[in-house]
């Protein structure tokens, strides 16, 4: 991916496993993904794991494995040192939801990744 440009893009294919393993993670559950290892994501600390555990509950439906259709909705866009990513999250009854993950993604081959938040934007 071009890192000079500039407004909103498709989150890239190559990133993509790596944001289906997160929404597994939550999905069962696992806020901070401990149990659910993925390579290059920084911890997720406690207070920003009991905030997204809050905004999932106060959505009302249950997180379950990403759809093919959030990519046609999810987005990247490139900040100073990083690009900012928000997936659209899916739940039982909506392959894309309106609670979205955001996360930062440091390097180009998406080897350093940080979760910020999941909350409905």
């Amino acid at each position: 991916m071009d890192t000079t440009e500039d407004g909103e893009h498709p989150v890239p294919e190559l990133w993509r496993p790596k944001f289906r393993e997160i929404a597994a993670g939550l999905a069962i559950g696992d806020y901070q993904l401990e149990t659910t290892p993925i390579d290059g994501l920084e911890p997720i600390d406690a207070m920003t794991a009991a905030s997204i555990a809050e905004n999932v509950v106060a959505y009302g439906e249950p997180l379950t494995s990403l759809s093919d259709a959030t990519w046609s909705s999810s987005v990247c866009r490139r900040m100073e040192d990083y690009w900012q990513v928000l997936v659209d999250l899916s739940t039982k009854s909506e392959p894309v939801s309106d609670l979205t993950l955001h996360a930062k993604v440091f390097d180009a081959d998406c080897s350093r990744f940080r979760i910020v938040s999941v909350h409905v934007p």
